[in-house]
Order: structure tokens, then sequence, then C-alpha cells
């Protein structure tokens, strides 16, 4: 049963999530979090959080971690199959006819229009992760963290591996001793 609401899990949060991984990102939430209880808030924030230092997909590494977690190997098998596989063959069809059809009005207006939904939905995603921090740390250092973070990926064009590595060795050294 757990193999079967993997396959559907993941299949749903990644064929809805138009944009690729960090677009599904939290419709995966809703599936992890809410629906099937895998994981709660806080194991999701750390292992996004994580696999975002690693490289590779997003959604490929939440889904093989979540699997693991929810079935062991056979649901880290399950949930990347339902991950990769459905959105590869219909990105190989798909990819004949927009070709064909690529300079259409409704084909441009149809990822144009899809693009603030996408937005949308990270900045939910983005005020259910920051709850805990403005929970644990107060406002004004989870402010003073979020601006440093945006100025180091904006501003100094920092990979964001470094700037997660940074923000874990602050939350390690620093957040005990205050």
């Amino acid at each position: 049963m757990i193999i079967l609401q993997l396959l559907l899990g993941f299949f749903l949060a990644n064929m809805l999530g138009y944009g690729g991984g960090p677009a599904s990102i939290p419709l995966m939430y809703e599936e992890i979090v809410n629906h099937y209880h895998w994981l709660d808030h806080d194991q999701f924030a750390n292992m996004l959080a994580l696999g975002n230092m690693l490289p590779g997909p997003i959604a490929t590494k939440i889904a093989a971690y979540v699997g693991f977690e929810a079935y062991g190997w056979l649901g880290v098998a399950a949930a990347l199959i339902a991950t990769t596989l459905p959105s590869a063959l219909i990105l190989i069809a798909l990819l004949k006819l927009l070709q064909n059809h690529r300079q259409s009005k409704a084909i441009k207006g149809m990822t144009l229009l899809v693009q603030p939904v996408i937005a949308a939905m990270m900045l939910e995603l983005t005020w259910k992760t920051s709850e805990t921090s403005l929970a644990s740390l107060g406002i004004i250092q989870s402010l003073l963290i979020t601006a440093a973070a945006f100025l180091a990926l904006v501003k100094w064009r920092m990979h964001p591996a470094l700037v997660i590595a940074a923000a874990f060795i602050y939350g390690g050294v620093v957040l005990p001793h205050l």
C-alpha cells in the first residue's frame, strides 16, 4: 500500500508542478507533510535545506529521501520512478508538438500565465517555512539572517550551497550561545 501511495503522491506532485523541481516543492510538501504524513514540517524543512546544498535536481533528492523514510530502498525506487519517468515520457512527446507550434499565441499565453501561479506557490512555502524560524529566533534575528542571505545570493552572487552551509554553521556555533 505504501508503494502505491509513494507512486501516486510523487506522480501528482511532479506532474502538476509546472516549471520543474522548485515549482513542485509546494506540491510535494502538501503530499509529504499534510496528506501522507511521511515527514513533519521541521523534517521537511531540514531535508529541503540539505537537499539544496547537494548537486542535482531537488525533486529527485526529495523523492529518494522520503521514499527511503517511508519504505526503504523499494520506496526510493517507487518515489524516483513516479518523479522522473512520467514527465520524461511526456516531455519527449510534447517537445515534438511544441516545436511545431512555437510561435502560437496560445502556447505563449499558457506558459506566461502559469508563472505568477508558481511564484505564489513558492511564496506560500516560504511563509510556512519562515513561521518556524520566526517563532524560534524572533523577528529581528530572522530578518537579519534573511537579509544577509538575500545579499549573499543576489549582490555577491554566492552559491546557494555556501549560503545554506553558512546558515548551518551560524545556527550551530552562534545560536547556542545567544
